[in-house]
């Protein structure tokens, strides 16, 4: 109904540009990975671990300055938009989502509790999959199993093959819906 109601120019633009951002994004933060699952098998100063001496300011976050650092906030961003999405489709907790106007007090605080925890496991989340290496004021790189190699690199690997399996899925599944359509109505 939302599509059929939506202006040509909410169709034909805003619905695909929105298509190619999420496409990018997941794109570019699957490469992200995929690039520190190297740095992970060439080099062990990539190891998710706390920063000692570098403070704030003069150190640069990113290989590529402030580009890389604007990039890191947006894939962050993305990161935190996309698990809060995912986590409110999954069949285990589509009834925790809450309803307009009719919102139990237990419900929001449910919600308010697995919004803490999510947001709360996004520094550790980004830090792993190699995104950034900024400690978010907390001490989150010292964590112990943050120095095991094989967790931190099959946790790479898993968001890489799984991420990859999901958006080859998702791009097949429309464009074999879209070539079903098309062929429909010529035959």
């Amino acid at each position: 109904e939302l599509r059929h109601r939506a202006s040509p120019w909410q169709r034909n633009l805003g619905y695909p540009l929105a298509m190619l951002g999420l496409l990018a994004l997941t794109g570019i933060s699957v490469l992200v990975v995929c690039f520190h699952v190297l740095e992970l098998l060439l080099d062990d100063a990539a190891m998710p671990r706390g920063i000692q001496d570098a403070s704030l300011g003069q150190v640069s976050f990113s290989i590529f300055g402030s580009f890389g650092a604007a990039l890191q906030v947006i894939l962050i961003f993305y990161l935190m938009v996309s698990s809060v999405v995912g986590f409110y489709s999954s069949p285990l907790f589509t009834r925790l989502l809450p309803e307009r106007q009719d919102t139990p007090l237990t419900k929001i605080i449910g919600n308010c509790v697995c919004l803490l925890v999510l947001s709360s496991a996004l520094p550790v989340f980004s830090r792993t999959l190699g995104i950034t290496r900024f400690d978010l004021l907390g001490d989150f790189g010292r964590f112990n199993w943050l120095g095991n190699f094989y967790i931190v690199f099959l946790y790479n690997m898993g968001f890489a093959g799984l991420t990859t399996l999901c958006l080859v899925k998702r791009m097949s599944w429309a464009v074999q819906a879209e070539l079903i359509r098309a062929l429909g109505e010529d035959g």
